[in-house]
């Protein structure tokens, strides 16, 4: 069961290891508003005044050659700084502006972003194909990766983003800041993006991609810790253990935990009907109450049907300086129409059951991974030894095999993601199966990957390399030691 968007924003409490906001900046500083025509605004003004002054009195580029060279800049600045930004400012309870939130989702994938667009520019570098390469390619691909991502994840969850207007949904589509992005449409995406770009420059994709590929698995590691920090991405319920993970009140699992009963003391089975229930909540016929639960002190019976509901009538409890998101919601269970019990967040327990940490177990597989494929790459650029048996080692040679590296990498992850799925609980069987559609994106992924490494390790030896518009791109400079690229 996933909870919907109405209670997708609720904040985590400061008791858990992961924050979904690290920090608020103010909606106003001394009276002033900080973005919109305010305090982020002034700066950037006197910024660009001070760098054409700058420029005018040093006698470089002079005053309108200035103005010139950083205008475009400055345009694009100041319509985020008046316009986007303000979009994006949480309200409270009155529905005020309260300021801007700083989440650690989207710090992880800053960090994801700069790490591997970093080592990949070094990379390329030594690989002979030049840092520009990369710096060309990284625009394509991040906002390729971005539109693919949440693309994949809007028409997963289509039904979550309908409101009454098409105005409406178009935004809560759009709304990036609360959430909602997949890595398998990010890598589809970036993909495409990618291709396109490297057809723009006639760049060699096999080459690029096997010095790209390993820096995929490093943007993964630091993405996966977002979604830990985010408190998405996790996988079903399981024993404590080093390989679990408990969320705080407030998160996603809690709410759904609270829904399903579990944390409530109540097992049961969910009541299928064709009526469709509002959002925030569940019915269940009871299996069975554990001893000295909530449940068990509002006198729930096994065989009884009920309906857990969350109550957002606590909003209140959120000081007016705080977003309205904070606010923790309380629970009523009813027997019929009858209430028979209702909690306040204060009564319910702060903290979830475990659930497996799929974030982690990614992480750390991504870090794996990383090894893995710089080792593979060392075997794969190894140099041939001179005997008269030197063809069967110059036949696994990575420089006469481009793309290995990076088709190596493809399956890697569609394995890693297949069983991943067996223990997350987020998405559903699709096309009659158990096989959620990540799976058999997967499948799709392994099959064509593990075509064409046989067709690339089958071909025929080159020096060169066809590109994607369809001429042959030489093999720039570079030592052996180059070619391996690290």
């Amino acid at each position: 069961m996933r909870i919907p968007h109405a209670f997708d924003g609720l904040t985590l409490s400061r008791q858990a290891t992961m924050r979904r906001t690290l920090f608020l900046i103010p909606h106003e500083f001394a009276g002033w508003p900080i973005f919109g025509i305010g305090w982020a605004l002034l700066f950037l003004l006197i910024a660009v005044l001070a760098y054409i002054g700058w420029e005018s009195r040093r006698g470089g580029l002079g005053a309108s050659t200035a103005i010139g060279q950083i205008s475009g800049f400055a345009v694009m600045a100041a319509v985020i700084l008046v316009v986007v930004v303000p979009r994006t400012e949480l309200v409270n309870t009155l529905g005020d502006p309260v300021g801007v939130a700083v989440r650690g989702y989207g710090m992880f994938l800053m960090l994801a972003a700069i790490a591997s667009v970093g080592l990949a520019a070094w990379r390329a570098e030594r690989a002979g194909l030049g840092a520009d390469s990369i710096l060309q390619l990284a625009p394509w691909t991040f906002i390729g990766g971005l539109l693919g991502a949440r693309i994949f994840y809007v028409t997963q969850y289509f039904e979550d983003f309908l409101r009454p207007t098409w105005g409406e949904t178009l935004m809560a589509m759009a709304a990036l800041n609360q959430g909602g992005l997949v890595v398998y449409g990010g890598f589809i995406g970036g993909f495409i993006a990618s291709l396109i770009a490297l057809k723009r420059h006639q760049t060699p994709i096999w080459r690029i991609g096997d010095v790209i590929i390993p820096c995929v698995f490093v943007g993964l590691l630091f993405g996966r810790l977002g979604c830990l920090m985010n408190g998405c991405c996790y996988g079903g319920a399981c024993e404590a253990g080093p390989l679990a993970v408990r969320f705080p009140a407030g998160s996603q699992v809690h709410a759904e935990q609270l829904l399903s009963g579990e944390l409530l003391g109540i097992e049961g089975q969910p009541v299928v009907s064709e009526e469709e229930l509002p959002a925030g909540q569940s019915r269940m016929v009871v299996d069975s109450v554990s001893p000295d639960s909530l449940a068990s002190q509002a006198g729930v019976q096994n065989g009884e049907t009920l309906t857990i509901a969350l109550d957002p009538t606590y909003r209140d409890q959120v000081p007016l300086d705080r977003p309205a998101e904070e606010a923790l919601p309380g629970v009523v269970v009813l027997r019929e129409d009858e209430v028979i019990a209702r909690y306040s967040p204060s009564d319910l327990p702060s903290i979830a059951a475990p659930v497996w940490g799929t974030q982690i177990i990614s992480s750390v597989f991504a870090a794996i991974m990383f090894v893995v494929l710089l080792i593979v790459e060392r075997i794969l650029h190894r140099q041939p030894k001179q005997t008269d048996d030197a063809a069967p080692e110059r036949a696994i040679s990575g420089r006469r095999r481009p793309g290995i590296l990076m088709l190596v990498g493809f399956i890697a992850y569609g394995v890693l993601r297949i069983v991943l799925e067996w223990i997350r609980v987020d998405e559903k069987g699709q096309f009659g199966t158990s096989l959620s559609i990540s799976q058999w994106v997967s499948l799709v992924v392994i099959a064509a990957s593990l075509v064409t490494l046989f067709i690339r390790w089958r071909g025929a030896d080159s020096t060169s390399e066809q590109t994607p518009g369809g001429g042959n791109a030489k093999v720039v400079g570079g030592s052996d030691a180059a070619a391996a690229g690290m």
